[in-house]
């Protein structure tokens, strides 16, 4: 569990005296990708997300460097020490995606989770520093070998602690493979102690090019400005992508700035691609978590985001003339330098644009009058887009009379303005979706694929281990395409998951199901997988997980649990089952009462389940141990 952590953030990039505003976006849940869904879709929502020339122009996407996240798992260029594998996964194809659309983009990577045996078995990766910095360092070098992306920025551990000389050698390590043109960023986590750390310790100071702080609020510290270092919040957003979430958006895009001179807003996440009923559901700027219907929904963060990213470009300069409104609210002011001009104004009140996290101090916004002085070849600004409760990124040209250089714009709440000298922005439209629809009820997967374009299997979301496609040379044929977890060994984790692995899969209010899957164990002696449903937890809080597991182990016995830890114990007894041999498990439950089938036979019955009601399917080991999975299929009610 553990690859450069892609973190997938797309930034737009202006650089000010101080620092390079971006609007990032992070799709650190490698659940439900939208790689899955039908081609001709997944164009339409790489529009909305990519093109410069339809919707956003995203300019920075920084990835999760290092995997293994808090709400599930991606699989790492370095499982063990001796691997090394940069096709893994579904972050390599969409930075090329996003290349492809937008070359302007800058992609940056930030470590997440790394693998054990960085830290040589410990839950900690600075006591080796010359490894962990390797094994980033590798991630980068093997994204231009491999698929010729150009990383430019790379971080340290999101909201961890750092460590001043790992820093130092990342920094050293870097400039020895020829690197010396990606920068980095520190911490990740809150202003302080990398301030004052920074202020301290010169060689730091010069290893370290931008502070990113996360969720910082959109205020900063004093001694980040006396770094004279480029601020970033490098982590924000992180809400339900209502009219709210998107409130929230509109206000701290432009007071990050306005209030903190952080230059770079990065959304953490890009697009809401996981099980909804996962932690953070609906988190992303959009929303596309339906691989099986199509359905995508194009939510209002969307369209906030568009108001400055259609009309700026890299390169852009902020104008010194940002501030509040007289009557709350805000505005910012971009020039390309070349007579272009871009005004985003916003008049988010304090329900409207509650963020998830930090708290909101209070404060009034009411409608107002509010005249601007244009000057030089600014005055001849023409075009305005506004969005608000009667209109999304519409353009309205006539919202004013442009006299000698000034004007008056009359500001409803909760209302973003952008007006440009641009004339390129457009709102755009692609066909509706298909309908959204559920899981479907009756659902196979042999695995068989020769060439699979992606490691991972449609539809099931790891959340703790890494499940690959695999080919089985040894097998004389009905086994010879299999799902493989493929970890053994605990990594070096961002939240307290589970000592078992599982991946879960289907639909949260799944009640009444058989799931039958074929399971190999390579362990002997300890080794143990289990087939499970009714799971009703995922994400950071997968260890306390509860649902019914059926498991068997390599040493002839099988137990039915209550609960992923297997501590609540429904039944147990004599399996007679092995490692290295094949065996089917089925799992039946229909009300408060489950059954299970090995090889066919009834092996138990009759266990009483009274919680939880619902939940997925899903499958699993014992431990971080190599296990293979063939013929998964479930029929729900």
């Amino acid at each position: 569990m553990c690859n450069i952590c892609l973190k997938l953030v797309w930034f737009k990039s202006y650089e000010s005296k101080s620092s390079g505003l971006s609007i990032h976006d992070s799709f650190d849940l490698a659940l439900l990708p939208t790689v899955n869904f039908p081609q001709e879709t997944i164009k339409y929502i790489l529009s909305y997300l990519i093109l410069s020339y339809l919707i956003l122009s995203y300019l920075i996407l920084s990835y999760l460097i290092l995997s293994y996240l808090p709400d599930g798992t991606e699989p790492s260029h370095m499982h063990y020490e001796n691997d090394e594998n940069y096709f893994r996964g579904y972050e390599w194809w969409l930075m090329k995606e996003a290349k492809k659309r937008n070359p302007d983009i800058t992609l940056i990577g930030l470590p997440w989770a790394f693998p054990g045996w960085v830290g040589h078995g410990k839950n900690w990766p600075y006591d080796f520093p010359d490894i962990t910095a390797a094994y980033v360092v590798n991630w980068i070098l093997g994204a231009k070998q491999y698929h010729d992306l150009d990383i430019q920025y790379v971080g340290i551990w999101n909201e961890r602690n750092f460590d001043s000389k790992y820093i130092k050698l990342l920094r050293y390590t870097l400039d020895k493979s020829g690197l010396d043109t990606v920068r980095i960023i520190a911490s990740d986590n809150l202003w302080e102690p990398i301030t004052r750390s920074l202020l301290l310790d010169p060689e730091l100071s010069r290893a370290v090019d931008v502070i990113g702080a996360h969720y910082p609020g959109t205020t900063t510290v004093a001694g980040a400005l006396k770094t004279q270092k480029k601020l970033w919040s490098s982590e924000d957003y992180s809400t339900f992508n209502n009219e709210v979430g998107g409130g929230c958006w509109a206000r701290i895009l432009n007071q990050n700035y306005v209030n903190g001179l952080m230059t770079s807003t990065i959304s953490w996440n890009l697009v809401a691609s996981y099980y909804d009923d996962l932690p953070f559901g609906r988190d992303g700027l959009m929303t596309a978590e339906e691989p099986w219907s199509g359905n995508y929904v194009v939510e209002s963060p969307i369209w906030i985001t568009a108001h400055t990213t259609q009309f700026t470009q890299p390169g852009w300069t902020y104008l010194q003339t940002v501030g509040h409104l007289a009557q709350g609210g805000s505005y910012v002011a971009l020039t390309d330098g070349k007579g272009n001009l871009t005004v985003v104004i916003e008049t988010m009140s304090h329900d409207h644009s509650v963020c998830i996290r930090p708290p909101l101090p209070p404060f009034n916004v009411t409608s107002q009058n509010a005249t601007f002085q244009l000057k030089g070849s600014f005055s001849t600004q023409t075009n305005i887009f506004a969005s608000g409760k009667k209109h999304i990124f519409k353009s309205s040209p006539c919202l004013f009379q442009l006299s000698d250089g000034s004007f008056t714009l009359n500001l409803a709440v909760d209302e973003v303005y952008t007006l440009t000298t641009i004339t390129t922005g457009q709102k755009g439209s692609y066909p509706e979706p298909p309908a959204s629809a559920h899981f479907p009820k009756v659902y196979k997967d042999d695995f068989n694929i020769r060439n699979p374009p992606f490691s991972e299997a449609p539809d099931f979301a790891d959340q703790t281990g890494v499940f690959e496609y695999y080919v089985n040379l040894t097998d004389p044929g009905p086994h010879v395409f299999t799902l493989r977890q493929v970890l053994t060994q605990r990594p070096i984790t961002w939240v307290t998951d589970a000592d078992q692995t599982i991946s879960v899969i289907g639909d949260y209010q799944w009640q009444n199901l058989t799931v039958t899957c074929d399971v190999f164990m390579e362990t002997v002696k300890t080794g143990g997988v289990f087939i499970a449903a009714r799971v009703d937890k995922g994400g950071g809080s997968i260890r306390t997980a509860a649902g019914i597991f059926y498991w068997v182990f390599a040493d002839g016995s099988f137990k039915v649990t209550n609960d992923l830890a297997g501590q609540t114990v429904l039944a147990k007894g004599e399996s007679g089952t092995r490692a290295f041999g094949w065996h089917t498990l089925t799992l039946t439950i229909k009300g408060g009462y489950a059954s299970g089938l090995l090889n066919g036979y009834t092996l138990w019955k009759y266990a009483t389940l009274e919680s939880p009601k619902n939940g997925w399917a899903a499958i699993g080991t014992h431990s971080f141990e190599l296990a293979q999975f063939d013929n998964f299929a479930v029929e729900a009610e």
